[in-house]
């Protein structure tokens, strides 16, 4: 039958009787833009009328609305007359069958929770008003404002990023809203590399730190629950300490050998096509998958002149570490269908074996995945096969015992912390030593609680050793004349006679630094007093503390 009003070709209404559950009605099907309806009265309702209420009956019994066309107001017509058939079938259904068993209260309460739960109707999420929303914005500001960081290519500072927010705010969410945000290009910088070369780091601008940084509040809980437990980089609640002392497990069960992977410059050659792939699995929002590639594709600023980014995602930005581990996921996934045993910290992957050709094996094949499948690129000159005392892992070595084995510091990373430490004590030499112990004590405070969880003590004596032996170095020199040198010794606790000698013995100063004379008036109980830490103790103290 045709509604009088004039619809769609392939609109059109037909109506049946029929005996559902022992109650007589009707069921109409109405076919609208392409999607079915079905409208069930049961007869004791009225249904049993003939059909003569048109489409013009349904829409003037809506309330009334401004701009609401007749079409718009005939399917409005259609869901609430559709809602509320289904509701008459299951009140009717309810107090027809069984009625001895139910009270109208349980009735109307299982009505109100059928009604309460429908899901036809349900509006997918959306992400965006997520990331944009007040609480998120707040967030992410005040981890901004902890971060700090330099300014963008816009010279926006973190400082001035409230003022910069109360002007421009507004447009630049209707952007974000409206697809039509455009990220500014990042600026370029190069630090240096401990293991030799740069590393370059991309800085997005304040306003892009902030989008991105409410992005990965919201889009981190997404795919946190799909990572690897063997993944411990740039995650809640994970850290590189958990990474190394999972991997001595696995050697402690016999698994002496490991497979140390290096992924050659991976965040500048992430494909961009392959990480969105990743990303699109998860995330529906069209607008979200459009700006995480505008972010992908924002220029880089070097020498005043823009170039175009066509893969990698440059380090300095919140976004890219959580880009990182969805890629690397894909690799996490093939180790455990394989049955590997591994740790991953970002791009630093070790997988543990049982002997050296299985590790060769397992380095082929992995090596082959990572470059077919995620199109990344293996550094062969430093990945390899060995045992674990040969390689680092994130800063870490072990020592070659089979049972009880002990963490170690590594011996490359003793070396830049003594050039760290050097460079920091030639900065200060015109300063008091007290300013000098003041500016160490957060490195050295930093250094050791990354390190916490060695097991070998003596390279901490050492190290405490050198470096009181280094500011006695300063302070001779800053002592200048023998009888200057004499009256400081003096002053120490040295007899006149051994000072002046000391300091009349024509050596140079790193010689005396180390001498019984100095030794013996400046011990490591008078550097306590001064205040500067001592690794064996802090070490000890963090491990009574955890």
């Amino acid at each position: 039958m045709r509604s009088p009003l004039s619809l769609k070709p392939d609109t059109c209404t037909e109506a049946t009787d029929v005996d559902a559950a022992g109650i007589s009605g009707r069921v109409t099907r109405i076919t609208l833009g392409g999607l079915l309806f079905c409208h069930w009265l049961p007869a004791s309702r009225g249904v049993g009328m003939e059909q003569q209420k048109s489409a013009e009956a349904i829409v003037g019994v809506l309330p009334q609305t401004e701009g609401l066309n007749t079409m718009s107001r005939l399917e409005a017509g259609l869901s609430m007359m559709t809602g509320a058939a289904e509701l008459a079938v299951e009140t009717q259904t309810l107090t027809t069958e069984g009625s001895e068993q139910y009270s109208p209260e349980q009735v109307d309460e299982a009505v109100n929770v059928t009604a309460g739960t429908d899901h036809f109707h349900e509006e997918p999420l959306d992400l965006l008003s997520a990331v944009l929303a007040r609480p998120n914005m707040q967030k992410a500001y005040a981890r901004v404002r902890r971060n700090k960081g330099a300014a963008g290519i816009d010279g926006v500072k973190v400082s001035d990023l409230k003022a910069y927010l109360k002007c421009h705010w507004f447009e630049h969410k209707e952007a974000l809203l409206n697809g039509t945000y455009h990220p500014q290009p990042v600026l370029k910088v190069e630090i240096p590399k401990s293991g030799g070369g740069v590393r370059q780091l991309g800085i997005p601008t304040v306003l892009d730190r902030l989008i991105q940084q409410a992005l990965h509040q919201v889009l981190s809980p997404v795919f946190e629950p799909g990572f690897s437990e063997s993944s411990y980089g740039f995650r809640p609640g994970r850290n590189a300490g958990q990474a190394v002392l999972q991997a001595r497990q696995y050697a402690e069960s016999g698994r002496r050998w490991v497979v140390d992977i290096d992924l050659e410059k991976f965040f500048d050659r992430i494909n961009h096509d392959i990480v969105m792939s990743r990303v699109a699995r998860q995330v529906k929002d069209k607008r979200i998958l459009k700006l995480i590639r505008a972010y992908l594709e924002a220029g880089v600023v070097e020498g005043g002149l823009v170039a175009v980014r066509t893969e990698g995602t440059p380090q300095g930005g919140p976004l890219s570490p959580l880009l990182s581990n969805i890629l690397l996921t894909d690799l996490d996934n093939e180790l455990e269908r394989r049955g590997h045993k591994f740790c991953r910290y970002a791009d630093d992957c070790n997988i543990y074996v049982k002997s050296e050709r299985a590790g060769q094996r397992v380095l082929s094949s992995v090596t082959d995945y990572l470059e077919r499948t995620l199109k990344l690129k293996v550094n062969r000159e430093k990945s390899g096969v060995g045992r674990p005392w040969q390689r680092k892992f994130l800063g870490y070595t072990q020592c070659s015992r089979k049972r009880n084995v002990r963490l170690r510091i590594a011996s490359e990373v003793i070396k830049r912390f003594k050039g760290d430490v050097k460079a920091t004590l030639r900065r200060g030499r015109g300063c008091s030593i007290l300013k000098t112990i003041e500016t160490l004590n957060p490195k050295l405070r930093g250094w050791m609680t990354y390190f916490r969880h060695i097991g070998v003590k003596a390279i901490l004596q050492e190290l405490d050793g050198w470096l009181r032996r280094h500011l006695r170095k300063i302070l001779w020199r800053q002592w200048k004349r023998p009888l200057t040198r004499t009256k400081r010794l003096m002053q120490l606790g040295l007899g006149r006679e051994r000072a002046k000698a000391s300091a009349q013995n024509g050596r140079g100063a790193w010689w005396n630094a180390g001498a019984s004379h100095m030794n013996q008036a400046l011990p490591k109980k008078r550097f306590d007093r001064l205040g500067l830490i001592s690794l064996v103790d802090y070490n000890q103290k963090l491990k009574c503390s955890s």
